[in-house]
């Protein structure tokens, strides 16, 4: 039975590389899949996604106002039977693209697995996330590591001397480097104004992504 899935997590937990390597079990048993991506994230230039690792696959780009359920009818009838969706950052998805990814599911039964952030660099959540985590079918945490050693669960944005900025727009594309992914008690630690954060280090994924196997779809 199909169902909607939310990947999420803290920022460089494997989301984008998990996504790539499902998409990629999909196709090598001979079944088709769509990737989307929002349209806002222009990163790696258009229609494609890519991991830091190096993985990258083409996608589909859909604006902020754009029906998901009409997006997938359209790519069904042009390209024949659809054995999953992709949704990368889908933290970016609005409330109604999370109800029309729900139809996707309900309507087509077709499974959609969404990737995304939970919460920004205040600890509120995105819309997209916030609707994914109450409508969603099964829920899983792709885990990554505090520079602390704990589990990391939130994200820090920072400026160039590694001190929390509080205030700003919720989306910042690029910049990568400026956010920091931190368990809640650093959290309230570095947001407090309490120590700063050493940008040149890295984060590791707390465990290897577990592959999503089609046969469980």
């Amino acid at each position: 039975m199909a169902k909607l899935y939310f990947y999420y997590s803290a920022m460089n937990a494997g989301k984008t590389t998990t996504l790539l390597q499902s998409a990629y079990n999909y196709h090598e048993r001979g079944m088709r899949t769509l990737i989307l991506t929002p349209a806002l994230d222009t990163r790696h230039g258009e229609g494609t996604v890519a991991s830091r690792i190096g993985l990258q696959a083409n996608a589909r780009r859909f604006a902020g106002e754009e029906n998901l359920l009409a997006l997938v009818e359209a790519d069904i009838a042009a390209h024949g039977t659809l054995n999953c969706v992709f949704v990368d950052e889908a933290q970016f998805l609005t409330r109604a693209q999370v109800w029309q990814l729900s139809d996707v599911v309900d309507r087509l039964h077709v499974p959609v697995l969404a990737y995304g952030l939970r919460t920004d660099f205040r600890g509120e959540l995105f819309e997209g996330s916030g609707y994914l985590l109450a409508w969603a079918d099964e829920l899983q945490e792709i885990k990554t590591i505090c520079h602390s050693g704990s589990k990391a669960t939130m994200v820090v944005r920072v400026d160039g001397q590694g001190r929390a900025v509080t205030d700003g727009p919720q989306v910042e594309i690029g910049g990568n480097d400026r956010y920091v992914s931190v368990s809640r008690a650093e959290f309230k630690k570095i947001t407090g104004g309490h120590g700063r954060i050493e940008l040149q280090q890295s984060v590791l994924p707390l465990q290897d992504p577990c592959p999503a196997d089609s046969r469980d779809r």
